[in-house]
């Protein structure tokens, strides 16, 4: 037994002499070099690559065995050899342990790429150069597999064959760089000093993985120091792959805000890929970043993303799930989304829900200065709605919005290129006045110059001028709007509105307010307008309408004064005006309009009392009847011409039983001042005030008034 132990022990040793031997003769008399034309046609055989070893193939023995090749340079099939290498590497070893070749084992002990340099081009037609390579090893693989009447074999397989143990001690990637570019979007990303490492990689269990790079973009133009590490589980029998514990994070200069960083990270506590079956899958993501602009304020601005995601590739489809953006200023945003159709036409539905927050601070941090009647407005903002949509546009189809004490429900849609728009809302009640700025001390009163007729003042209106754009132009030139809005009742500059609704259409920068109705105090409004602005200036027409409109409570909820009269208002006219600036819109404005107040009625003076009392006086003789307060009347109507800004009436007319008043003056509008001239005469009428002398019948009485 004893001499049995000892004849095993010589022959292991004079087998390990044998394989030391073998690998000493091999290392010091065989040249690796002469094999480079066979490992060259070899390369071209399976992938069709033009291989150039510009550099010498080494061999290296203890305490590893391996072998290293220096700058080697690969083109594409057909690729002239004058243009820059699809594929080179400075420096490439792969090293085998020694002590596993003992027991006939093949053990990789070391991957190591230094310099690799990698171009991926996309021409105008959208296909790859890398293309026409898988096309080529697709083939390769496709006629050995038909040699050989089987598919690949599993990895376990080929360990068992071959003896190759499939456990890398550590693959090393160091300054490396990919370039990508597409033709079609002028895309230009280079990632360079790319540097990678692994340790103990083995498919039968995880591993760690780190990666660090920094990517320089052409458009739009960054850089972006990036990081990566995770753990890395490589299921190669069924093509699935795993990464733990997932952790990217990057630190983003724009070209434009040198000094201003953005910083993201991505964690995910697992990635999964089956690529046999396209399927993927990530859970417990969390997206956290902090972005900086001017626009966003002096302080970065925080967020963070949660979600969990799944797709499918062979089917098109893909689902996020738990999504959840938060951020400052209690920003809290949720929702789910379901893809389809993602390798043709994308498409999308879900759920956003907005919970209640203050859009207050987000505009103040934005510089929009906020100068509202109510400071509770835009406190309370919040939706809710599911939606759907594509590549080219997102529709809210079931919108439910409430900001402050209005709720509007409806459908809201908005192309992503921002220039279309369509919406069909439904609203509750809006008090427009709480977002309007407050009225200052100053409006309202009157100025020194007030024209007085027997107790009736005639005080000018202030108007707020503002030397801002009214309406975007660039930005509607090239909007489409499609959209009808309704309340149950708006309150503005005091008026209220019950039933209101709109409609506008428009596009290429020609925009119509197709209609808009609402009943106003027992009477009916009703305008359609247009802006056009492809005109430089650009025009507004608009056609207000009004019928049997009680004028006091119109006068009143508007000006917050007594109103000097009563009576149902018709107005009928046609409006226009080149501008885009609020202190020349009345100024350039121009149009026509008639009028008509119907059984009406001048408050606090009586013009049949004032004028037979004079009549009386200048004949010595008194009145003895009673007088009514008011001056009724049975109509007051006239036509208005608006020139560059200024009204113009020559035909004022009212009606008063036995008197006939009439009247022609002017306002303009921009410097509110007036100039009037009213005339009053006596008619022999049956339901005259009083008797007149014939003599003073049809003498006009001149009232001037000016202010």
């Amino acid at each position: 037994m004893r001499g049995l132990v000892r004849a095993l022990l010589a022959i292991i040793g004079v087998l390990g002499v044998v394989v030391v031997g073998a690998v000493v003769y091999i290392t010091t008399f065989f040249d690796p070099n002469d094999l480079k034309p066979r490992l060259i046609d070899a390369v071209r055989q399976q992938s069709g690559l033009e291989l150039a070893l510009d550099g010498p193939l080494n061999w290296s023995f203890y305490p590893r065995l391996g072998v290293s090749v220096e700058d080697a340079r690969a083109w594409l099939p057909r690729q002239p050899h004058d243009e820059t290498a699809f594929a080179a590497i400075e420096r490439a070893e792969v090293s085998m342990a020694f002590a596993p070749l003992l027991s006939g084992d093949v053990a990789i002990d070391g991957l190591i790429l230094d310099g690799m340099q990698l171009d991926l081009e996309r021409d105008a037609q959208g296909r790859g150069n890398w293309e026409a390579l898988l096309e080529q090893l697709g083939d390769t693989a496709t006629q050995d597999a038909g040699g050989q009447g089987a598919s690949a074999a599993p990895a376990s397989d080929v360990q068992e064959e071959t003896g190759i143990a499939l456990d890398i001690a550590r693959v090393q990637v160091e300054n490396s760089r990919i370039r990508y570019a597409d033709a079609r979007s002028d895309l230009d990303i280079t990632l360079r000093d790319l540097a990678l490492t692994g340790t103990n990689v083995n498919p039968a269990k995880a591993f760690p993985l780190k990666a660090s790079f920094v990517v320089d973009s052409v458009s739009p133009s960054l850089t972006s120091d990036v990081s990566l590490q995770s753990k890395v589980r490589l299921d190669l029998e069924e093509n699935r792959y795993t990464l733990q514990d997932l952790n990217v994070k990057t630190l983003t200069q724009l070209a434009e805000l040198q000094e201003r960083e953005q910083t993201l990270s991505l964690e995910a506590g697992r990635v999964v890929a089956e690529l046999a079956n396209g399927h993927f899958q990530l859970d417990e993501g969390e997206v956290t970043a902090s972005f900086e602009h001017p626009s966003l304020g002096e302080e970065a601005l925080p967020a963070t993303l949660t979600f969990a995601a799944e797709a499918n590739t062979q089917q098109g489809t893909a689902q996020i799930h738990d999504l959840l953006l938060t951020s400052g200023k209690n920003l809290k945003l949720s929702g789910t989304l379901s893809l389809s159709d993602l390798m043709t036409a994308p498409s999308y539905t879900g759920q956003v829900n907005l919970a209640p927050l203050s859009l207050r601070p987000w505009l103040e941090r934005f510089g929009v200065e906020l100068d509202t009647a109510n400071d509770e407005a835009l406190s309370e903002i919040a939706l809710t709605s599911p939606l759907k949509g594509n590549l080219d546009q997102v529709t809210l189809t079931g919108l439910t919005l409430v900001v402050d004490e209005t709720t509007l429900t409806g459908r809201l849609g908005a192309g992503l290129d921002g220039q279309s728009l369509t919406f069909d809302l439904q609203g509750d009640r809006l008090d427009l006045d709480a977002y309007l700025p407050p009225v200052s001390e100053e409006e309202g009163v009157a100025g020194e110059e007030t024209a007085w007729l027997n107790g009736l003042a005639i005080e000018p209106a202030y108007a707020q001028e503002a030397a801002d754009e009214l309406v975007p132009v660039d930005l509607l030139r090239g909007l489409s709007v499609n959209g009808q809005l309704a309340f149950d009742e708006v309150k503005a500059k005091g008026v209220t509105l019950l039933s209101p609704s709109l409609k506008l259409a428009g596009e290429q920068g020609a925009h119509r307010l197709e209609s808009f109705t609402a009943r106003l105090y027992d009477g009916t409004l009703n305008t359609t307008a247009s802006l056009n602005v492809r005109e430089t200036p650009i025009r507004w027409a608009f056609a207000p309408r009004l019928e049997n409109v009680q004028v006091v409570p119109l006068v009143e909820d508007f000006s917050g004064e007594p109103s000097p009269l009563r009576g149902r208002l018709n107005l009928n006219g046609e409006f226009t005006s080149r501008t885009n600036s609020l202190d020349t819109l009345e100024r350039n404005l121009n149009g026509q309009a008639t009028f008509r107040i119907a059984d009406g009625a001048i408050f606090d003076v009586n013009v049949s009392q004032e004028l037979c009392t004079a009549v009386a006086m200048l004949e010595g003789e008194t009145t003895s009847r009673e007088w009514s307060p008011d001056t009724r009347f049975d109509r007051l109507d006239g036509n208005l011409a608006v020139t560059n800004g200024v009204v113009h009436n020559e035909d004022l007319h009212i009606a008063i039983p036995g008197i006939e008043l009439t009247g022609e003056g002017e306002l303009n509008l921009p410097t509110e001042r007036f100039v009037y001239d009213a005339r009053a005469r006596f008619v022999d009428t049956a339901d005259a005030a009083c008797n007149v002398n014939p003599r003073l019948e049809r003498v006009p009485l001149p009232v001037h008034c000016e202010g």
